[in-house]
């Protein structure tokens, strides 16, 4: 017969939620912001534009304080269990939030936001709720919060993807995102039930004990972990998880694809980290995860497939959005390689990257709405003639482009030098993989080169005047992020160190 719980126990459970939330403090914050944004709309219907757009900057500025009060109480486990406060997490909630004004300050700047007479409030209301979701997606420890925080970073993506609900494109990869995040979710939920049928926990770390002290039958842990990582991959974007991201990245509004590009994809990946080097048994006494296992070998695959898929498809793009959402297919490849090293280099170097390539892709899409401002185009035939008459733009795009490639005296050289030194630090088993990469680098210089190209020594087929104005802020922007790109790429330490620190403790509990 079921029994009621007890005063004392009733009280317990209380001091521990009092306890849990007051580390929970970032995610209060923002969720206030949140609701604060709701309120400022529907007050401020007339003067939103610009109100708006402030508010969220200045809030999600604000978390910042919340989040580096963090650093006092890290290796917390809070909410019974169920959410952690860790460096690494701390390390992607900067990030998420950066990515989140980063966001915010490319629709400011975006004319075919700022020209919508209606509906701009819910907008910036949604990206605050898409950032909460991928703060949660770090920190979580427990298959039901993966799961709550995963779909309220899909929700908000859904609803950004179509927000120029007007234009054909927009709704069509709004409703082709719907479809496979519904797939890809189903997917995930019963890979879910099959580990908690094996184990009896929803939390990773139970999961990973109980697996190793009684258990568990490979073939069913297989099945199980091929169906999370599927629901998972969708996140990362990459083969053969990718489908939806073309049409999803060209019909979003720009910013909306750069940061779906970038923080959407660091929260699969933070995600992914935790699970599997968490709840998957790894170690020689395991069985999996270890070199010439079935689960290397499946990501592996899924690394090369996606580098390879990604760079060639991207040849035959025209659309600027379509090429760098192929371009982000193909570093989904590279970041998986960090993430096959199974070791604490291997996870630096996965983290590095993903701050460069936030750096050197929200470079990549402001350009591409400054441009787009001016001549109402995402072609990449359209930029013929402009590196002479907009040419802070123009030697910015190129930065962020031989970024991309991974030269040097970029940030994205030294990010892919890590991935690949730490392949190598592993011995000849992995020297392929970084052969696969650096071979995959070549092809990606001839599409990346073609932009710079076309803006530097081809001239335009329709009359152009001597000089485009793009305005102030805008350029002001642009250098800081084209400056920081190259400086990183000399004085790259404080990154690698940053780095090294989200992993210090998460790579003692694993490795």
């Amino acid at each position: 017969m079921y029994e009621l719980p007890s005063g004392a126990e009733i009280q317990n459970v209380i001091t521990s939620l009092k306890s849990s939330a007051v580390s929970y403090l970032p995610e209060i914050y923002l969720s206030a912001l949140f609701l604060v944004l709701i309120l400022v709309d529907l007050i401020f219907r007339s003067k939103k534009h610009h109100l708006m757009s402030i508010t969220t900057l200045v809030g999600l500025a604000g978390s910042f304080w919340f989040i580096w009060q963090q650093h006092a109480i890290t290796g917390q486990e809070i909410f019974f269990g169920m959410y952690v406060i860790d460096e690494f997490a701390i390390f992607f909630k900067y990030f998420f939030v950066l990515s989140g004004i980063l966001t915010v300050l490319l629709s400011m700047f975006s004319d075919e936001l700022n020209h919508r007479t209606s509906g701009l409030g819910e907008y910036y209301v949604l990206i605050v709720g898409m950032v909460i979701g991928m703060v949660m997606m770090a920190s979580s420890t427990d298959l039901l919060m993966i799961l709550v925080a995963m779909e309220l970073v899909s929700l908000a993506a859904y609803v950004l993807t179509g927000y120029l609900k007007r234009e054909k494109r927009s709704t069509e990869g709004s409703l082709k995102y719907l479809v496979y995040g519904a797939v890809s979710s189903g997917l995930m939920i019963y890979g879910f039930s099959l580990l908690y049928g094996l184990t009896g926990e929803t939390n990773i770390s139970e999961i990973s004990r109980m697996l190793l002290s009684n258990g568990y039958d490979p073939l069913t842990l297989m099945i199980a972990s091929i169906m999370i990582l599927a629901g998972i991959g969708y996140k990362v974007g990459a083969v053969p998880f990718h489908f939806w991201s073309p049409d999803v990245y060209e019909g979003a509004p720009i910013p909306v694809t750069a940061l779906l590009s970038v923080a959407s994809k660091a929260a699969g990946l933070a995600l992914l980290i935790r699970f599997f080097y968490v709840a998957v048994p790894h170690g020689p006494e395991a069985g999996v995860l270890t070199p010439g296992s079935e689960w290397l070998m499946l990501l592996m695959i899924l690394s090369v497939t996606s580098m390879i898929y990604g760079n060639v498809v991207a040849l035959w793009q025209t659309n600027i959005k379509r090429l760098l959402a192929y371009s982000s297919i193909a570093h989904a490849g590279y970041i998986l390689l960090g993430i096959i090293v199974m070791d604490e280099l291997g996870t630096q170097a996965t983290l590095f990257y993903m701050l460069s390539y936030l750096l050197m892709n929200f470079g990549a899409f402001l350009v591409a709405v400054i441009i787009a401002n001016k001549t109402g185009s995402e072609n990449i035939e359209d930029y013929r003639g402009l590196g002479r008459r907009m040419p802070l733009a123009g030697a910015a795009m190129t930065v962020f482009l031989i970024s991309l490639v991974g030269l040097p005296p970029t940030v994205g050289f030294i990010g892919k030098l890590m991935i690949f030194s730490a392949l190598l630090s592993k011995g000849s088993i992995f020297i392929w993989l970084a052969l696969v990469g650096i071979l995959t680098s070549v092809i990606s210089l001839y599409y990346y080169m073609l932009i710079p190209l076309n803006m530097y020594l081809r001239e335009s087929k329709q009359p152009l005047p001597d000089t485009i104005k793009t305005g102030i802020l805008p350029q002001l922007v642009t250098a800081c992020l084209m400056l920081l790109t190259l400086y990183f790429g000399i004085f790259f330490t404080p990154l690698s160190d940053f780095a090294r620190y989200a992993v210090t403790l998460f790579g003692n509990q694993l490795y």
